[in-house]
């Protein structure tokens, strides 16, 4: 195999995922595995969901016709069937949080034991870490799981996780194969090429989910690509790659867990804390949200490229100051990009919105606006809270 076999095997997971999207939003409606318009929803009819069956469909097609049949390979395939399959018993039947993350489980530990596992890594200034299998395998099945459900949360506006999910396989395809994980890297092209067949009928204004099928089957397919092209090489940044690869849903994540639990509200409930809920909130489309958080995560996957083809240092860890900087530079411009979309964007635009509409509020009750300091300690309050009413654009 090579880079032009993975190419062709994005390719023929794309066409086939294309194809096959109709068919699974045709039987979702059959079953009745249908999204129900909510209140934390930005939908407003009844959606099908089971698009995890077409990008399974896309990727099993195409990894027959293109992996090789280790055993880790066929570890990982009957793993991804199995988190699609049961993602759309949940899609149908809303199961409750615990037989889905049992059915997590299940899933991730196909591969585990497949020896797809991370028994040993290389951190900076720690040096060499043995985990053995044991360790390495228990290490490896929470964080197979914890991707399935950092996507999972990511699947909350129409295209968001199928365009993020394609970035980041491409970046970790592109990876892979620079550190001759071939597999790896055609397993990560088969990936991206099923969530791009999937985007076109996801984009907004989307016509399927892919639901619990789609997120959990894709959150383990980049687990196993990162574990397998990355993670297992003796490269002293591994574990940076797919730390800044998927850090935009990685932060989404960590985000809205940290607010629940500060809150005491129960982590697995969903509410309107993500960052596709603050983008809406503050007037932005659909459209608009997506295309500023595609953004955002090919500035991460630029940075991520950069930390392994920019050379700048030897093989013996001396530096080059060129290069170095140049790296730098990279990671400040990833770094202004963050600061602008989560603090201008997200606060600084809500703040100016909000206060202007709690003005034109008191005027249209016919009363006099509240005091300055009383807005602003509203606003923190609802910033803090993300309890807050979404802001039409005028």
């Amino acid at each position: 195999m090579s880079a032009l076999d993975a190419v062709w095997a994005l390719v023929v997971a794309a066409a086939l995922t294309v194809v096959a999207t109709p068919v699974a939003a045709a039987l979702a409606r059959r079953v009745g595995a249908l999204d129900q318009p909510k209140e934390r929803g930005l939908h407003d009819r009844p959606m099908p969901r089971l698009g995890g069956l077409a990008i399974l469909a896309g990727a099993l097609l195409a990894g027959a016709l293109f992996l090789s049949p280790s055993v880790e390979t066929r570890g990982i395939m009957i793993g991804a069937a199995i988190a699609a399959l049961l993602g759309a018993l949940d899609d149908t039947f809303d199961l409750p949080a615990a037989p889905k993350l049992a059915g997590q489980v299940v899933a991730a530990a196909i591969p585990v034991l497949s020896e797809v596992r991370v028994e040993n890594a290389t951190l900076p200034f720690l040096g060499a870490l043995d985990f053995g299998p044991v360790l390495g395998g228990a290490l490896t099945l929470v964080g197979i799981v914890a991707v399935m459900n950092v996507v999972n949360f990511t699947d909350g506006v129409d295209g968001l996780a199928a365009g993020v999910c394609a970035i980041a396989a491409v970046t970790f395809a592109a990876i892979a194969l620079s550190l001759g994980r071939v597999d790896a890297g055609v397993l990560a092209a088969i990936t991206a090429g099923a969530a791009l067949g999937f985007l076109p009928h996801n984009f907004h204004p989307a016509s399927i989910f892919m639901g619990e099928s789609g997120s959990s089957l894709l959150g383990l397919l980049l687990a196993c690509v990162a574990i397998q092209g990355v993670l297992k090489t003796a490269a002293v940044v591994a574990l940076a790659f797919p730390l800044v690869i998927l850090a935009v849903p990685i932060l989404d994540t960590g985000f809205v867990v940290a607010k629940r639990i500060k809150y005491r509200r129960p982590v697995y409930l969903g509410d309107r804390s993500h960052f596709h809920h603050r983008f809406a909130n503050i007037g932005f489309s659909q459209r608009r949200t997506v295309v500023y958080l595609y953004g955002w995560t090919l500035a991460l996957a630029a940075l991520a490229l950069a930390l392994r083809f920019v050379p700048y240092s030897d093989d013996r860890g001396n530096l080059d100051p060129e290069w170095t900087a140049v790296l730098l530079a990279a990671g400040l411009a990833t770094m202004a990009t963050s600061v602008y979309l989560v603090y201008i964007l997200e606060i600084l635009k809500f703040r100016r919105f909000r206060e202007r509409q709690m003005r034109r509020e008191a005027l249209a009750r016919g009363t006099e606006p509240p005091p300055e300091a009383e807005i602003t300690a509203e606003i923190a309050r609802e910033v803090e809270t993300g309890e807050f009413r979404a802001i039409g654009r005028k």
